[in-house]
């Protein structure tokens, strides 16, 4: 029997956990569900191919990095994809989610968060277009490793940048006073407010995090795929299947939770039938909800 589910579902929960720490993160300090997180991935890969496309046209055909599929070109458009991403996020929280915030009625928000989501996909389709695109139309040999699994260098290397940015989020959570300030205000918000720590600077910081991350989830898709203006929105409910099956609030539970769901995926694809893929994430996300709401990591609130 060949594993190469295993490959195939670890490259998506990947995937799946990276974009779950914003959605994590957001819901357990700004208390609301954030359904245009799926949309930062999808502007913040195609902030990250027009940049690519920009250098390309500047200095031309640069070589790769053997034996991987891009060069620097990507590296350096990865980082501004990923400062626009943050930043986009910034910014509509200051324009939209922040007022309606204030008023106290989080549903609003919720609701608010759920058009934005469909006006930005909008607006990304009315601007690119919905035909794919591609950082690069080269074809990779996957190597054979054992157990009937293949792997692609460029697979590899995505899931060392996937474990690189995990950890430093976790040490960032865990070592900082950056992390810990997010960590109080998740846990108690009032209570974070009297001991004096900055919850509009927490605020910030989450945006920056979750935005940037979501951009390197979807570039990560883009490698590996393709770029479509739909690709956040197909994300979304594996993202927030991850993120409530890890615990909200927990960055290692929302990675394990992305990883459960991409491995649960793959395997449904090889012994159930591919038409099953989609139901996988819904079924373990009810079976949280029944069983154990809270989650792997979670933690009740006070």
């Amino acid at each position: 029997m060949s594993l190469q589910f295993l490959v195939d579902g670890l490259l998506s929960g990947a995937m799946i956990g990276l974009g779950a720490i914003g959605v994590t993160l957001t819901y357990s300090i700004l208390r609301f569900s954030n359904f245009a997180h799926g949309d930062f991935m999808a502007w913040g890969t195609y902030a990250t191919l027009t940049v690519v496309s920009a250098i390309g046209a500047i200095v031309g055909k640069v070589h790769p990095f053997a034996p991987l599929s891009f060069g620097w070109p990507l590296v350096v458009a990865l980082l501004v994809g990923m400062a626009f991403t943050g930043l986009l996020a910034l910014a509509l929280d200051a324009v939209l989610f922040a007022r309606l915030r204030a008023k106290g009625q989080m549903i609003i928000v919720v609701m608010a968060s759920f058009g934005a989501s469909m006006a930005m996909r909008s607006l990304l389709e009315f601007l690119f277009s919905s035909r794919p695109a591609y950082f690069s139309r080269a074809i990779q040999i996957a190597m054979p490793v054992g157990f009937g699994i293949r792997i692609t260098p460029d697979q590899i290397a995505l899931l060392a940048l996937t474990a690189v940015l995990v950890a430093g989020v976790h040490l960032l959570m865990t070592r900082t006073q950056a992390g810990r300030e997010m960590r109080a205000v998740s846990q108690n918000l009032m209570l974070a407010r009297v001991v004096g720590i900055d919850v509009a600077r927490v605020v910030r910081l989450t945006w920056l995090i979750g935005g940037a991350l979501a951009c390197v989830a979807g570039v990560m898709i883009g490698v590996l795929v393709q770029v479509r203006p739909l690709m956040g929105f197909d994300m979304l409910l594996p993202m927030f299947s991850a993120a409530i099956l890890g615990g909200i609030g927990s960055v290692p539970g929302a990675v394990i939770g992305g990883l459960v769901i991409g491995i649960s995926e793959a395997a449904a694809v090889q012994f159930i039938g591919a038409e099953w893929r989609a139901a996988v994430a819904f079924v373990i996300l009810m079976a949280v909800l029944f069983f154990r709401p809270i989650g792997l990591f979670g933690v009740r609130e006070r």
